[in-house]
């Protein structure tokens, strides 16, 4: 075999990341197309083990694999092309970015690719788009420093590194796909002394308004994986593998793109959020605090998606603009503040209440415990926010023809639909976001006005 691999890259350096725990992902290589010797393998990071998975000629013949052929690439400006290998005489797959770049001067080719082992297939699919995005920006960055004639090396390590540790606490910590609810607080009779009744409404109100993306913090790693496992069964079993509980023994950090997420406050009884981290994230989340039973939830998706394309584009012009290395280092391209306390600016008091989830807890509640009966009641209740939610974006499509007219009848989609509950009608259209991705901005208009504007200009209609 070792006749039928190409020569080993000339000094190709590798880091070594120790990573607490088993981590699935083999390798990542930083590869460029070499018009004279073809692919090229720059850089490599694997996790620092006793056992060699794979040699490094090995992972340098992988690395080649996935830039053959691109020489004729032919794709806009700035496009990043996400390709998927299965190589099961290898027994790994492959997910390379395919991006070009000037470096020093020259125009070439350029391939970030993480290699994991076939048998993690299912254990990864779910997780691609949030490792996908986080590296799909941090390329944008990249190929300004390239463009400025700087090493993308430590902008890529300081994204490979998070993603490898990532993926070995889902691996370890992950929210099962099946859920048994006797280890949530929906099984709790004394539901007035385990979780204050009020609380846990507006907590699963306020987690169905914002896309099922939520954020529980706390002191006892018991009551925030107990959090966390009640508001992962409101989500499907793909979303659950996005999830993840807590560690009893030191708190995991932020992950951006995750859809619950325990994390476990510090000696000083609080938690800081990355600001950049959370506004990364595609969905807004939910702030549940289960020492004071506080609920805060981020603006609706089309606010939050207007922030944070605003944010991309600042910190990407200000590296632009960047004429030094201090001010081309790290994060602080953009001149704010990168922690803040979460029930402050972006993190606000729930404005709209609902019906559908106190009307859902008051009934399930009195059925008896410790039966699947509960479990049936929950997936009837998800069964019709979903077909509600088609028969939503069915409603727009047919009163705007498909998208060929704008959108001016929300009094009546609320009477029609029985909706007439802000925080109904907002449940229902985060449950339709996702099936239809950019129905906010489009109901709401391209023009950005603030939640209060927007009402106020709805109502005329």
């Amino acid at each position: 075999m070792a006749a039928l691999c190409p020569p080993p890259s000339p000094a190709v350096a590798k880091t070594l990341i120790t990573i607490d725990g088993y981590s699935p992902l083999l390798a990542a290589t930083f590869a460029y197309w070499d018009n004279i010797l073809g692919p090229r393998v720059r850089h490599i990071w694997a996790p620092k083990t006793d056992e060699v998975v794979l040699s490094d000629g090995e992972i340098t013949f992988l690395a080649n694999h996935t830039l053959n052929g691109e020489i004729l690439r032919n794709a806009e400006s700035g496009a990043v092309d996400v390709k998927f290998f299965v190589l099961a005489e290898k027994g790994v797959i492959i997910v390379s970015l395919i991006f070009d770049g000037h470096w020093n001067g020259d125009r070439s080719t350029y391939g970030l690719s993480v290699i994991l082992p076939q048998a993690e297939l299912c254990f990864y699919l779910p997780l691609h788009q949030v490792c996908v995005a986080r590296l799909t920006h941090i390329i944008r960055k990249g190929r300004i420093w390239m463009h400025k004639g700087q090493s993308i090396i430590s902008m890529l390590t300081g994204e490979v590194i998070p993603i490898m540790e990532l993926l070995s606490s889902m691996k370890s910590h992950g929210v099962p796909e099946d859920i048994d609810i006797a280890s949530t607080v929906l099984n709790d009779d004394d539901i007035g002394d385990s979780c204050h009744e009020g609380f846990l409404s507006n907590a699963i109100s306020s987690h169905l308004q914002t896309c099922g993306c939520s954020v529980v913090v706390g002191s006892s790693a018991e009551k925030v994986n107990k959090m966390v496992r009640t508001l992962c069964l409101f989500l499907s079993p793909t979303e659950r593998k996005c999830s993840r509980l807590c560690r009893a023994e030191s708190s995991f950090k932020y992950e951006s793109g995750l859809f619950v997420q325990g994390l476990l406050k510090d000696a000083t009884g609080s938690f800081v959020l990355p600001f950049r981290q959370v506004m990364y994230a595609p969905y807004p989340a939910t702030h549940i605090d289960v020492d004071v039973n506080t609920v805060k939830q981020m603006p609706p998706c089309h606010e939050h998606a207007y922030n944070q394309r605003r944010y991309m584009r600042a910190e990407l012009a200000a590296l632009w603009k960047a004429t030094s290395d201090e001010e081309l280092a790290g994060d602080s391209v953009i001149h704010t503040d990168e922690s803040f306390t979460p029930n402050l600016n972006i993190f606000q008091d729930i404005l709209h209440r609902d019906t559908f989830v106190n009307t859902f807890l008051e009934q399930i509640f009195q059925l008896k415990p410790n039966l699947s009966l509960r479990s049936t009641f929950l997936a009837q209740f998800m069964l019709i926010l979903h077909r509600k939610a088609l028969t939503l974006i069915k409603y727009i499509e047919d009163d705007t023809q498909k998208g060929k007219k704008v959108f001016k009848s929300l009094r009546n989609l609320k009477t029609d639909l029985d909706l007439t509950a802000e925080g109904d009608l907002n449940i229902v259209m985060s449950l339709a976001e996702k099936i239809k991705p950019g129905l906010h901005s489009f109901i709401f208009g391209k023009p950005f006005h603030t939640s209060v504007q927007e009402r106020d200009v709805l109502m005329t209609f």
